[in-house]
């Protein structure tokens, strides 16, 4: 892919937006290659976890906008339906995620940020929605994921005032779970991924599906779902590998993913 890179080691799937000389920004081009590694990422068995992240001094620094400024509210429409459709895609994707946000995650970088389970950030990425700034709003879910994640009042002072907020900032409301030094990111991510890709992969993705689905619901309907899909862990071969080895006190789990 010209924009986006792939590489896969030891069930780990390594996206990294390759655009580097526009600081990694989101056109419709960029959009493609990421839809095309998607479809490979969701239908590889051997990949247990997805990690997201931008070469050079940016994770993704915003929709490109030498692109939208010619846009009327029609193409406005199409853009934000592409954007949202792909950040959905792995806002829901079954395998969990994790961004590894190394530089600027602005505008769709930091929606796209938002849109994956884990952010772990360098000390030197930098997160906002600059977008009112620039006669729009967040057009990738960035009105929505962040009021769900840091909360509506800290969520509006971000979009409205458009100010950049630096990784510890990001940290202490919440946006992000780890911050670390910059040399140490894919270190501490591939660290994470690893102690993911030794459990139960089945019961993970349930979880994720229980989280995402129930935080939607009243708290009488997630509960529910939530006693649905703990009763579906029962039918897997984990489960009872798992319980299995707890009993007779053994380290080692021989999980297949079934």
């Amino acid at each position: 892919m010209a924009f986006v890179e792939l590489t896969k080691k030891d069930n780990i799937a390594v996206i990294t937006m390759n655009r580097p000389e526009a600081l990694n920004a989101l056109s419709k081009a960029v959009f493609a290659d990421l839809e095309a590694v998607l479809d490979d990422v969701e239908n590889d068995d051997d990949v247990y976890v997805v990690v997201i992240t931008g070469a050079g001094r940016a994770f993704i620094a915003g929709a490109d906008i030498g692109e939208m400024a010619p846009m009327n509210v029609a193409e406005g429409l199409d853009f934000s339906e592409l954007g949202n459709r792909l950040l959905m895609r792995v806002d829901m994707m079954e395998k969990p995620t994790i961004a590894a946000v190394n530089g600027f995650a602005l505008g769709g970088g930091c929606e796209m940020a938002l849109a994956c389970d884990i952010r772990i950030a360098s000390e030197k990425a930098k997160f906002g929605q600059p977008e009112v700034g620039l006669g729009i709003i967040p057009g990738f879910g960035g009105t929505q994921r962040m009021a769900r994640i840091i909360g509506t009042g800290a969520a509006m002072e971000l979009i409205y005032t458009a100010d950049t907020i630096d990784a510890q900032k990001a940290k202490e409301i919440g946006m992000v779970n780890y911050v670390v030094p910059a040399e140490e990111l894919m270190d501490k991510t591939m660290e994470m991924a690893q102690k993911i890709c030794k459990n139960a992969q089945k019961a993970i993705r349930v979880s994720k599906m229980a989280i995402r689905r129930g935080i939607d619901c009243d708290i009488s309907t997630a509960v529910t779902y939530e006693a649905l899909a703990f009763a579906t862990c029962f039918g897997t071969e984990d489960q009872k590998e798992g319980m299995q080895a707890f009993l007779e006190k053994r380290k080692e789990k021989h999980f297949k993913n079934r």
